[in-house]
């Protein structure tokens, strides 16, 4: 595990400002036209448009669990960039249909015509400065008010109360819960397992069990959570973080099985970065933590026991019989640690993975397992944080769906973008 404490400190310091609007990579055009959103939002936004129907409202945003908010950040830029109308509607349809049709152009000549592919991009530049002069902001015509990326919120607490005249924004609902349901999700589930950690760094790791577009918004939450480290160069990019990892398995096996070679050229490789050998390829943890600990040295920061959840150590075969043997648990964690200690290699550090969630890091910290940091893929990206939008008040006037009332929160603050 690379050592980024310098880094993450640097990030700590301004957690209390908001990020600009300039770290999200928007598809901002999209965004405007409603590419994006659920077709009826833009079919509201332009119904209401054209018989001149314009209330001012507010929008009011929740949901239902006990929660980590975040992505309030995030939709505040799409708000920004993307609160308005367009000055000539058809104008601007048969532009934007042409803008995706290069986009689409452009993928087919990456590979096939670089010069066509410059070209496209360039023609599809200046389509987008062509819609940007018939866009309308009317984002100074609204005001947002928010917690904070990082707050712990109740079931049913408003989150957002977004005031101004409907067909501003009303294109944008999709985009925002969207957003907020994603981030949210990862950033209360890390802070879970950060808070069952109690201390023990809880490391990134769920980078391969989804799409590789989310990473970057994925690995902010993930900070806001409490994460101490990630495994991807896009998942830190937003808070300032490097990326951390292991020689992998396969590396391991290009080696013929070898896992104290395939440690030693990923240390010549990289010797700025701390070296964790992974231990579990023959599913053998003890026995290769010390041939490693022995063979490398000083040189060696830590090992990681990733033994599957479906197979047994063989060092656990003769104390099995009273406690589930699969996977990575705690007899394997002391009695490799207890070993290592025997040898004189206190100093290497446990890293552990492979099914982790808050539950089972619970109850390695109630047996006092000695781990030194862990890590947590797939169970970070689970679960539901659905957030809803409703207008509560139209012109002044409570009118909202049945159940769903205004529901003021004095925690709300009102955001001020120019700061």
């Amino acid at each position: 595990m690379a050592n980024n404490t310098e880094n993450i400190e640097k990030v700590y310091s301004s957690k209390n400002e908001r990020l600009k609007s300039y770290v999200f990579d928007l598809p901002v055009q999209e965004f405007r036209r409603g590419y994006r959103s659920d077709i009826y939002f833009w079919r509201e936004k332009i119904a209401l448009e054209e018989h001149n129907i314009d209330p001012q409202v507010i929008m009011q945003v929740f949901q239902k669990n006990n929660a980590v908010i975040c992505g309030i950040d995030e939709c505040l830029a799409v708000l920004k960039l993307a609160t308005g109308k367009y000055s000539d509607y058809p104008k601007a349809y048969k532009l934007f249909d042409k803008y995706i049709e290069l986009k689409k152009k452009a993928r087919i000549y990456f590979l096939e015509d670089r010069e066509s592919y410059l070209n496209i991009l360039s023609e599809r530049m200046e389509i987008g400065k062509e819609l940007d002069s018939l866009w309308i902001s009317e984002f100074d015509d609204i005001e947002i008010f928010t917690l904070r990326d990082g707050d712990e919120i109740a079931p049913w607490e408003s989150v957002m109360h977004i005031k101004g005249r409907i067909t501003t924004f009303a294109h944008l609902e999709t985009i925002y819960l969207g957003i907020l349901a994603r981030r949210t999700r990862i950033a209360t589930n890390v802070r879970k397992v950060v808070e069952a950690a109690q201390g023990v760094p809880v490391l990134f790791f769920p980078a391969r069990f989804d799409h590789w577009g989310v990473q970057s918004g994925d690995g902010y939450a993930a900070w806001v959570g409490g994460a101490s480290a990630v495994s991807t160069l896009a998942q830190g990019e937003w808070w300032g973080a490097k990326a951390s990892g292991t020689a992998p398995h396969a590396m391991i096996a290009c080696l013929e099985g070898d896992d104290v070679a395939a440690a030693k050229i990923f240390y010549e490789s990289y010797p700025e970065t701390n070296l964790v050998a992974l231990v579990d390829f023959h599913n053998d943890c003890v026995n290769t933590a010390l041939k490693c600990a022995r063979e490398l040295g000083d040189k060696l920061w830590g090992v990681r026991l990733d033994t599957s959840e479906k197979m047994v150590d063989k060092s656990i075969f003769e104390m099995m019989g009273n406690f589930k043997p699969t996977g990575v648990i705690p007899e394997l964690v002391i009695k490799t640690r207890e070993k290592l200690d025997a040898e004189g290699f206190k100093n290497v550090k446990i890293t552990v993975s492979g099914g982790f969630d808050a539950e089972k890091i619970r109850e390695f910290v109630s047996r006092r397992v000695p781990v030194d940091a862990y890590g947590v893929g797939s169970y970070l990206i689970r679960g539901d944080y659905d957030f809803t939008a409703d207008v509560v008040k139209v012109n002044g006037k409570n009118c909202a769906k049945e159940g769903r009332g205004y529901n003021p929160n004095p925690r709300l603050q009102k955001v001020n973008y120019d700061e």
